[in-house]
């Protein structure tokens, strides 16, 4: 499905199942009547089971539809608040809001991330929240399995552990881990260096390189390369 909406940026989005029993991602994208742009979401549900992918689908929404004004903290709060109401799932989650200068500010928990991409550079935006990367910040050995442990989640998160950062930037991809950690920084530079790609082609690439999770991108594009939306999976109302 194309929707054209003057103004706004053109952003990408696609999400594969891979070998698992389902998808348990989920995006999530608003923009408020008279806002100043569209808040983006992403979220990957902990496990491999309904409980997950509807905790990653309530997370997705209500941080989208969160209010710009309140900031993108906020945003992960407002879905923590609906998945302990709905949900008896968990999931990590990213959110972007647009910023008065025209770039992004991200909240996040969890192993989700946020990069920017100027068409040469590419720039992780986030820090994984899991336990390989608390014992590297205290110097301490990493074992594989700690990749896979996030030491924060939406349900779980206080406020003060919630990660944050701004950009500048007005081009942004989020992902989750099942597209990052396939790729790492030079397969998605590899991906988007080639002319005409985006979300799809990342995804595609991950499984490709034998991604075994469930694999989301969103990339937006900066604004004055085109005022179109291009959409690739189900959006969260």
């Amino acid at each position: 499905m194309i929707t054209t909406r003057p103004g706004y940026p053109r952003w990408h989005t696609a999400s594969a199942q891979g070998p698992r029993s389902l998808n348990a991602d989920a995006v999530g994208a608003y923009a408020a009547a008279g806002g100043p742009g569209i808040v983006f979401a992403l979220a990957d549900g902990v496990g491999d089971d309904p409980a997950a992918a509807r905790a990653a689908r309530t997370a997705a929404a209500a941080a989208a539809r969160t209010a710009v004004h309140k900031g993108p903290v906020e945003a992960v709060l407002a879905a923590q608040r609906a998945v302990r109401e709905q949900t008896t799932g968990d999931a990590v989650l990213v959110v972007a809001m647009p910023a008065e200068h025209g770039g992004y500010r991200i909240a996040w928990v969890g192993d989700a991330r946020a990069y920017t991409w100027d068409g040469t550079a590419l720039t992780q935006l986030t820090t994984d929240h899991t336990l390989a990367e608390y014992f590297r910040a205290h110097h301490q050995p990493v074992t594989p399995r700690m990749e896979h442990v996030v030491t924060t989640s939406v349900r779980t998160t206080e406020p003060h552990e919630i990660g944050t950062a701004e950009t500048t930037s007005a081009g942004l991809l989020l992902t989750s881990d099942g597209v990052h950690k396939p790729l790492a920084g030079g397969g998605i530079r590899a991906v988007l260096a080639q002319p005409g790609t985006g979300a799809a082609e990342l995804v595609d690439a991950a499984l490709a390189r034998g991604g075994s999770d469930n694999a989301t991108a969103i990339y937006v594009e900066p604004l004055e390369a085109a005022d179109s939306t291009t959409v690739r999976f189900p959006v969260a109302a």
